[in-house]
C-alpha cells in the first residue's frame, strides 16, 4: 500500500466532490484572511504612503522598527493578542478570545507591518525617481504620495497579494487566539496541522491542495491584470512566514 498515493487519491476525491467539511474550513479561512487584509491594507497603504514622503526627526528609527516587525514570528503576535483579549487583559471586555474576531485581529497585526513597510519602499523608490518633477509641478504631501502610489499601482497590487499570502498561510497566531474549534475557528492551516497529527492525511492533503490552488490563482490573476493593462507580470511569491 502506498500511503501517499492513497491519500492523494482520496484528497482529490474530497476536492472534486466539494466535501462540506472541506468547504466550511476553506470558506472560513478566506473570510478571516480576506477581512484582515482589507483592514490591514487600507491602513498600511495610507501609513506607508505617508511615511515614504514624510520627513521628521526619528524617521529612520521608525523605519527600522517597522522593518523589524516584518520578522516577528506569528506565534509572538498570537501571544500578544491572547494576553490583550484574555479575561484579565485590557481588551478582555470584548469577549473575543477564541472567536472569528480574535483571528482577524491577530492577522491584522501580522499583515499591517508588511503592507506598511512594502508600500513605503515602493512609494519611496518612486519618490526618488519622480518626486522632484512632481514637486516642481506643485504636488506636495498627500497629493504627491497619492500620485506616486497610482503610478506604482501594479507594484502595490503585488504588495496586497503578498499580504494576503502572509495572512492565509500563517498558523501560529490563529491557533493561539482562535483555539482551532471545529465549526467555528478552524481554518486551513490549523486544520492541516490537526488532521496530520490525527492521521487523517487525505483531509490534510486536500486542504493543502486548496491552499496551493489559492496561491496559484492569485499569481495568475496578477499576471492577467498586468497583461491586460499592458504591464509586465513579474513572479509573485505568496509564501507567508507561517510559524
Amino acid at each position: 500500500m502506498n500511503t501517499f498515493q492513497d491519500s492523494l487519491a482520496r484528497a482529490l476525491e474530497l476536492v472534486a466532490g466539494a466535501d462540506p467539511l472541506l468547504l466550511s474550513i476553506v470558506g472560513r479561512s478566506l473570510a478571516v484572511s480576506g477581512l484582515a487584509c482589507v483592514i490591514a491594507c487600507v491602513l498600511g497603504l495610507v501609513l506607508g504612503g505617508w511615511l515614504a514622503v514624510a520627513r521628521f526627526p526619528g524617521r529612520g528609527a521608525v523605519v527600522t522598527v517597522l522593518n523589524t516587525f516584518l520578522a516577528v514570528p506569528s506565534v509572538v503576535v498570537g501571544l500578544v493578542v491572547y494576553l490583550l483579549l484574555s479575561r484579565s487583559g485590557p481588551l478582555g471586555f470584548l469577549g473575543w478570545l477564541f472567536s472569528f474576531q480574535a483571528m482577524v485581529f491577530a492577522q491584522v497585526l501580522l499583515v499591517l507591518p508588511v503592507c506598511t513597510a512594502l508600500t513605503r519602499q515602493v512609494v519611496e523608490d518612486a519618490e526618488r525617481a519622480n518626486g522632484e518633477q512632481l514637486q516642481s509641478l506643485g504636488a506636495r504631501g498627500a497629493l504627491r504620495s497619492l500620485l506616486l502610489a497610482f503610478d506604482e499601482r501594479y507594484a502595490l497590487v503585488t504588495v496586497l497579494l503578498a499580504c494576503f499570502g502572509r495572512a492565509i498561510s500563517e498558523v501560529g497566531a490563529v491557533m493561539i487566539v482562535g483555539g482551532n474549534i471545529e465549526g467555528f475557528t478552524r481554518v486551513m492551516t490549523t486544520a492541516i496541522a490537526l488532521e496530520t497529527s490525527k492521521g487523517d492525511l487525505p483531509l490534510a492533503l486536500a486542504l493543502g491542495l486548496v491552499l496551493l490552488g489559492v496561491v496559484l490563482a492569485l499569481n495568475a490573476a496578477i499576471a492577467l491584470v498586468a497583461r491586460w493593462r499592458g504591464g509586465h507580470a513579474e513572479g509573485v511569491v505568496l509564501a507567508g512566514a507561517g510559524g
